[in-house]
């Protein structure tokens, strides 16, 4: 390929293009958006390239071929068409290039060959496109791609806001953006500046671009090492071959009950990471339309240089939004159950893990507590409001914390004999999703018939925020720490087409019958002896016969209806949703907002708007606290503003496993870091060993909850002596490391490094380590590699060339790249390394909560590099203030060489003076017992130093009163 020097951008010719892609064995992803047909609300295509390349390129047309291919595919509801079909259609030709700010932003004008009308797969090719490449750093390139005549969708700015304007020069930039004039078809390159390595290549593959259909199609290096394009229940990376079938990978949100492999789930996070033997690129598609990302095996051959893996993550965080800091309280313990049938119940619970001894650090409460399913409400009988309250004055009087259930959909309730002030007030604002005639858009969720909240009304803020003032009153209502939000992809029970919502809820019997009698009002809890209530016969419901009985008859003649032939319902181009088609088990795609957009183009942004709008309700409650808010569905940009739990899964130990690369792809590639799996399994039964070895492995989740199904066995931790061993141990060890996942947390608050890595951000050149999932990084230095067997207490993890330690020990191991089986690794056990070259900081106890843990002292363990090196961080606040200035936080910095550990830094907060202070430090890899040691200069020794011969550790007792700089020389 022809390039001018210095990066400069340049037309090319397309032989020498070609060139540039003899290849042989090629991984070849292709992305097949549909868009609707309204001009006002057709997609835009942008995409950001971090250290990567875009390439688009296109043949001859066969259309005579298209009736034949275009059919569904084979046990699927997505639509197929012969790859080589497409590759055959004319692509566009390039009109008009422009460049301006010195060539860092080139605007190219694109329109169909003459003569011809494009492919018409699905629908009428646009006829003339814009292109905007910009510089916008210097490794951050951004690709847009639009309708040269009409103003099309986008994802609006307020949900996901676009960096500032910044412009750098072509030379300046390690990316090189490429383009073709001549011959035809138009196709561009982005290239690694420093070697023109091809990173996003279409040559070959036309640019489609039609009202409800867009692809772009890429070759990638043979066996190339793609992960993200979440959310997925996949490896963490990915298997483009999957068993010779191909994998899609579809991005539209759904209720996706068991995590099934193969299919959409919750969320949506349309970027992906390319590793390779040199370096890392991302691409990220800022899109919120639904899309096929479709990955096969072809043949080929290639080459590849690169940039860390980090710096990528990094980059797309910068991006994206940096992820919000949570409270500090909020990595502790936390327990929930879908099915705890009373306030009784749920306070035997809290007085469970007391008796345990089990720390439990924060309550939670599903929809169970509601009024039939309503949210904003208290069952006046199974969950009354005064005994609520009891219970969270309790928690908080303990220094602990309580978070319930908040769900999107509203329930239906016009002229309700039983009032519902949430609805009315709601509905006097008129705040809901509409229909295409004004009406009321309906769902069926657990309440019943539904309403949902339209997150683009302009006072859907407004009612949100006094709904949560009025309900969570911390002098009136629930006065929650947290909030928890399920069912907000959004979800509906009501089977497509939705046309009779009140018939579909009462045969499904929505909402559902107490199947127990609500306990005695006055019954004790919180005290020695308090009983637990026995399940007797069904309780009284709320509306005897039918929960919609009340309604006039008019009201139950309103029937939801759609054309067959509506775009926004059937568009031309069928993505492969699990559940068929678009608005089955949701919101209609052909809603529309009050801002006249559609849930089509939307439907994928509503549940990380309702994430938002939830976060800035919590604030409005507490102006100065920083919000918990866990959310189920989320979008590109989530983290900025909520963690994430991996939904429903399953109590088996595939799930068990594929938790660690769920939660790999979301704190690592996503940018969502505080993440964690239902610890145990939430469908069906678990087992005393899976729920030890769960314990053990959630302990190392950012997000830790144990949580379960209404129809499973309980699985609190205290319920079998394995699971009350392994929790007790695992939340001793998370404990007593919560600063320094705190600390990894602030990082990624403030520069984007992951809170989780996989061993390939730590060793990018180890090959070894690409598609391992079932060991991760906590935080930049703890290698943690779980039992993954069932049944088993042996384990084969891999350690890469380099000097490790045991966790527990402090012992070295100087691994060289092998596979290591650990034996008799007990239920209540996990194998945990420090990476050499760490300082650790770590509570010197535990504690049974986080407001008792941060009246402990601290230790520091050394565990230096094969050169005997090492350093660490330490980051303090009050644990709960945005944003808190430098001159109210902690940051010490901990540097250990020569046999001279140094902590110095910033001692802005104070963490009870006198109180928490320095108490020992340990130092690994001391050959020998040391003929002197030195604290702050002044000679320290008897029982305040101790050497361990066997495992080469020395413990001095520094007692240093306070948080302050410090020194220990070893001579």
């Amino acid at each position: 390929m022809k390039s001018a020097p210095d990066n400069a951008t340049t037309p090319q010719a397309r032989k020498p293009q070609k060139r540039l892609h003899v290849v042989a064995a090629v991984l070849v992803v292709f992305l097949a958006f549909f868009l609707s047909t309204q001009k006002s609300t057709s997609s835009v295509l942008t995409m950001w390239w971090h250290r990567t390349t875009l390439a688009l390129s296109s043949s001859t047309l066969l259309s005579s071929l298209f009736i034949s291919t275009v059919v569904h595919a084979p046990g699927s509801y997505g639509t197929y068409v012969d790859p080589a079909v497409l590759d055959a259609c004319p692509g566009y030709v390039t009109r008009k290039v422009s460049q301006t700010r010195g060539g860092s932003e080139i605007r190219i004008e694109l329109g169909l060959p003459a003569n011809l009308t494009g492919c018409a797969v699905f629908g009428k090719d646009i006829q003339n496109l814009v292109l905007v490449a910009t510089y916008e750093t210097s490794t951050r390139l951004h690709v847009k791609i639009t309708d040269a005549d009409n103003k099309r969708y986008e994802v609006p700015e307020d949900v996901f806001p676009r960096p500032k304007s910044s412009f750098v020069p072509p030379r300046n930039s390690q990316l090189k953006f490429n383009y073709t004039t001549a011959p035809e078809p138009f196709q561009l390159t982005i290239s690694r500046a420093s070697t023109n390595e091809v990173l996003f290549s279409t040559a070959g593959f036309p640019l489609i671009y039609e009202d409800q259909y867009l692809r772009v199609k890429t070759s990638l290096p043979a066996g190339a090492n793609i992960y993200g394009l979440g959310e997925h229940s996949h490896t963490f990376r990915l298997d483009a071959n999957n068993g010779g079938q191909g994998l899609t990978r579809t991005l539209w949100s759904r209720d996706s009950f068991g995590i099934p492999l193969n299919s959409n789930l919750y969320g949506n996070h349309p970027v992906y990471y390319d590793h390779r033997t040199t370096g890392t690129h991302g691409v990220f598609l800022l899109n919120s339309n639904g899309m096929d990302i479709k990955l096969n095996q072809t043949a080929g051959r290639g080459g590849y240089v690169g940039s860390e893996p980090v710096e990528v993550a990094k980059q797309y965080a910068e991006l994206s939004g940096y992820a919000a800091e949570v409270p500090y309280w909020s990595f502790g313990f936390h327990q929930c159950r879908f099915g705890y049938k009373n306030f009784v119940e749920v306070a035997n619970v809290i007085t469970s893990y007391a008796k345990s001894q089990i720390p439990l650090e924060t309550m939670w409460t599903d929809i169970d507590y509601m009024r039939d399913r309503l949210i904003f409400t208290v069952d006046p009988q199974y969950f009354p409001l005064a005994r609520m309250r009891e219970i969270v004055s309790y928690l908080h009087s303990h220094n602990q914390h309580y978070i319930v259930m908040t769900d999107p959909a509203v329930g239906y309730t016009p002229s309700s004999p039983v009032p519902y002030p949430s609805f009315d007030r709601g509905e006097s604002l008129g705040v809901w999703l509409k229909n295409s005639n004004g009406s009321n858009h309906l769902g069926v969720v657990w309440p019943g018939v539904t309403v949902y909240p339209d997150w683009f009304h302009p006072r859907i803020g407004e009612w949100w925020n006094d709904e949560f003032r009025r309900f969570y009153s911390p002098q009136e209502g629930l006065d929650i720490d947290g909030v928890w939000i399920d069912m907000n992809e959004p979800a509906s029970f009501c089977e497509y087409p939705c046309v009779d919502p009140f018939g579909q809820a009462v045969l499904q019997n929505m909402p559902p019958e107490r199947a127990t009698l609500p306990p005695d009002p006055n019954t004790a809890i919180f005290m020695e002896g308090a009983a637990s209530v026995d399940a007797g016969d069904v309780g009284e419901r709320a509306y005897v016969e039918s929960q919609y009985e009340y309604l006039p008859a008019r009201e139950l003649e309103k029937r939801q209806e759609g054309a067959p032939d509506d775009p926004l319902l059937n568009p031309p181009y069928a993505i492969d949703n699990t559940v068929g088609a678009l608005s089955s088990r949701t919101a209609y795609t052909n809603v529309r907002h009050f801002n006249n957009l559609t849930e089509y183009d939307t439907h994928n942004l509503y549940g990380t708007m309702m994430s938002s709008f939830t976060r800035h309700a919590m604030l409005a409650r507490r102006p100065s606290r920083r919000p918990l808010v866990i959310t189920r569905s989320t979008f590109a940009g989530a983290g900025k503003h909520v963690g994430k739990w991996l939904g429903d899964n399953l109590s088996t130990w595939e799930h068990y496993r594929a938790s660690i690369a769920g939660m790999l792809n979301f704190a690592s590639v996503f940018n969502v870091p505080m993440v964690g799996s239902d610890v145990c399994g939430f469908g069906d039964n678990t087992t005393e060993t899976l729920c030890a070895r769960w314990a053990t492995l959630g302990a190392f989740n950012p997000f830790f909850r144990n949580h379960n199904i209404d129809t499973g066995i309980s699985q609190e931790f205290y319920v079998w002596p394995l699971t009350i061993a392994a929790a007790k141990n695992a939340i001793d060890i998370r404990y007593r490391l919560l600063d320094y996942i705190y600390t990894a947390f602030h990082t990624a608050h403030v520069d984007g490094t992951p809170v989780l890595s996989p061993l390939w951000y730590k060793y990018p050149k180890d090959t070894t380590t690409y598609p391992i999932d079932l060991q991760f990084f906590y935080g930049p230095s703890l290698l943690v590699s779980p039992v993954t067997q069932e049944n088993s207490t042996s384990v084969q993890y891999y350690l890469p060339a380099d000097t490790f330690y045991d966790f527990a020990t402090l012992s070295a191991v100087s691994a060289t790249g092998q596979l290591i089986t650990e034996d008799n690794v007990a239920y209540d056990q996990i194998p945990l390394h420090i990476k050499g070259g760490s300082v650790i900081p770590l509570r010197n106890a535990s504690a049974m909560t986080i407001a008792e843990l941060r009246t402990r002292p601290f230790d520091l363990v050394v565990a230096p590099t094969a050169q005997g090196q090492a350093k660490g961080e330490l980051y303090l606040d009050d644990g709960e203030s945005i944003d808190p200035p430098a001159s109210k936080t902690t940051l010490a910095k901990f540097e250990y060489r020569n046999a001279k550990l140094s902590v110095s830094g910033r001692f802005n907060y104070r963490a009870q003076s006198g109180v928490v202070g320095w108490k020992t430090v340990k130092i690994a890899a001391v050959q020998k017992r040391p003929g002197r040691v030195q604290v702050d200069g002044r000679s320290v020794g008897g029982e305040r130093v101790r050497y361990d011969e066997a495992k080469k550790v020395v413990e001095v007792d520094v007692d240093v009163k306070g948080l302050r700089a410090f020194e220990v020389v070893l001579a």
